[in-house]
C-alpha cells in the first residue's frame, strides 16, 4: 500500500517542480487589465514586516537599502494605513495598487525626495479596503507607477509576515 502512496506524492513533487520552472508568458499588461495569477519572486526583494510598540510597518524593498518600492505603515488595532512610494518627478500624486484583481487608487500628497531623484508619495486607506483584503488573501500587491505595473511578491519565508501585519492593524 505504501508504494502507490509514495509513487503519487513523487509525482505530485515532479509536477510542482516542473510548474515552478515554467516562465509565465511574457506579455506586457494595459492598465486596468486583471492579473490572472501570482507573480513570483524577485531576488533580493521581499516584504520585511518590522513592529516597535504599538506601530508596525511592512515594506517592499531591497533589504538594509533605500530602495523602497511600496510601504504599509499602521497603529495597532487601527484598521488605518499610511501608505508610501516613490516616484518620478511629475508623477501624478496617487498611489495606484492591485492586488488578485481588486485595484484602487490613493490621493497622496507629493513632497520631493531626500533620497531619489523623484517625490516621496503619502496616502491614507482602510485596511478594509478591497485590494488590501485581496493582498492579505492573495500574498502579492502590484503597482502601477507611470502606466507600467511593477508586481511585489514575498519570498517564500517571508510570505506570513503580510498576514501578521494585517492582524496586527486589525
Amino acid at each position: 500500500m505504501r508504494v502507490p502512496a509514495l509513487l503519487a506524492l513523487s509525482g505530485l513533487t515532479v509536477a510542482l517542480a516542473a510548474c515552478g520552472t515554467v516562465d509565465p508568458p511574457a506579455a506586457a499588461l494595459v492598465e486596468g487589465a486583471v492579473s490572472s495569477g501570482a507573480p513570483a519572486p524577485v531576488e533580493g526583494y521581499d516584504w520585511f514586516y518590522h513592529l516597535d510598540d504599538e506601530s508596525g510597518r511592512l515594506a517592499y524593498g531591497l533589504a538594509e537599502s533605500d530602495d523602497l518600492k511600496l510601504g504599509l505603515e499602521c497603529v495597532r488595532s487601527s484598521g488605518r494605513l499610511a501608505l508610501h512610494a516613490i516616484a518620478e518627478k511629475g508623477a501624478k500624486p496617487e498611489i495606484h495598487v492591485e492586488s488578485g484583481g481588486e485595484t484602487e487608487r490613493f490621493r497622496a500628497s507629493s513632497e520631493p525626495s531626500q533620497l531619489h531623484d523623484g517625490v516621496f508619495l503619502s496616502a491614507e486607506a482602510s485596511t478594509a479596503e478591497p485590494v488590501f483584503r485581496r493582498f492579505r488573501q492573495v500574498g502579492w500587491m502590484a503597482q502601477w507607477r507611470d502606466g507600467e505595473r511593477e508586481a511585489y511578491a514575498p519570498q517564500p519565508a517571508s510570505a506570513a509576515n503580510i498576514d501578521r501585519f494585517f492582524a496586527f492593524c486589525g
